[in-house]
């Protein structure tokens, strides 16, 4: 339910980055658009004066794997503290204020460490309740899930790196067309499913709603390539160190995405 929300915000910011000035008066890319840089620059306030103040691959690594690292520990400890019994409570509040914060950090291109930590707790309390709540169910289904999901990223990282898939504009353009189009439909099934109290055909485990996860999770893979070329595209353009966080937040919530939907298409076979 929740995955489509965030996913919302960061396709919005996608088509929203900013420009910076890069010396040398070479055009460059970032987030899918080609900009004409004059020589000598714009002299834009973002304009980088220090090689050692942009954003550079290891740098990005690092803050994605931190914001994970706190979504993880959040999601481990809200499994072993949340009791059953308030599960539904806890999976249903972490989701609207992760809604709330994911619109905000995408809307206003935040790069504030202490929100986009904030963030990744609250998506690990999100995720914590709803896996908790899964494997109650059905057994052995939250590795199953988590396995999946490391391994299409990984998959996805190592096409992107050997070019096998290559993010084209037109590519790009696609890809985050789609995948506007899936957060829509997801969000009005979701509205829906609130009024009615029914999931409704995308969520009820049929024909139906098997083929959709299978869409959501392609296109969820595919956006990891948007955002590798994203970050690729920002550190040749020399963007402010702290932009990386801005790439960090981007994989963290198609790797949420993923998971979920991963976790959605399983359980569908594993009904009775």
């Amino acid at each position: 339910m929740k995955s489509s929300n965030p996913v919302l915000g960061r396709i919005t910011a996608a088509a929203q980055q900013p420009t910076y000035s890069v010396p040398g008066g070479q055009p460059y890319s970032y987030g899918g658009r080609t900009y004409e840089q004059p020589a000598g620059g714009y002299g834009y306030p973002e304009t980088v004066q220090h090689s050692r103040d942009v954003m550079t691959i290891d740098d990005v690594v690092v803050k994605t794997v931190s914001l994970i690292g706190a979504a993880v520990a959040a999601a481990a400890a809200t499994w072993i503290l949340v009791p059953p019994q308030s599960l539904g409570v806890v999976w249903i509040a972490a989701m609207l204020v992760g809604l709330v914060l994911g619109l905000v950090i995408s809307f206003a291109q935040i790069t504030n460490p202490v929100i986009l930590f904030s963030y990744a707790i609250v998506e690990g309390v999100f995720l914590g309740a709803v896996s908790k709540a899964f494997e109650t169910r059905w057994n052995g289904i939250v590795l199953q899930a988590v396995i999946a999901t490391l391994g299409v990223f990984f998959i996805m990282a190592a096409l992107y790196r050997a070019r096998i898939v290559r993010a084209t504009p037109k590519f790009m353009k696609v890809v985050i067309g789609a995948a506007a189009g899936l957060a829509v439909v997801m969000l009005v099934n979701f509205v829906i499913s609130m009024f009615t109290g029914s999931a409704g055909p995308l969520r009820d485990g049929g024909g139906i709603a098997i083929i959709f996860s299978l869409v959501c999770i392609v296109v969820a893979a595919l956006m990891f390539v948007v955002s590798f070329q994203q970050i690729e595209d920002g550190i040749a353009a020399g963007l402010p160190r702290k932009y990386g966080w801005l790439g960090a937040f981007g994989i963290l919530v198609e790797l949420v995405w993923l998971y979920l939907e991963i976790l959605r298409l399983i359980s569908y076979f594993q009904e009775d």
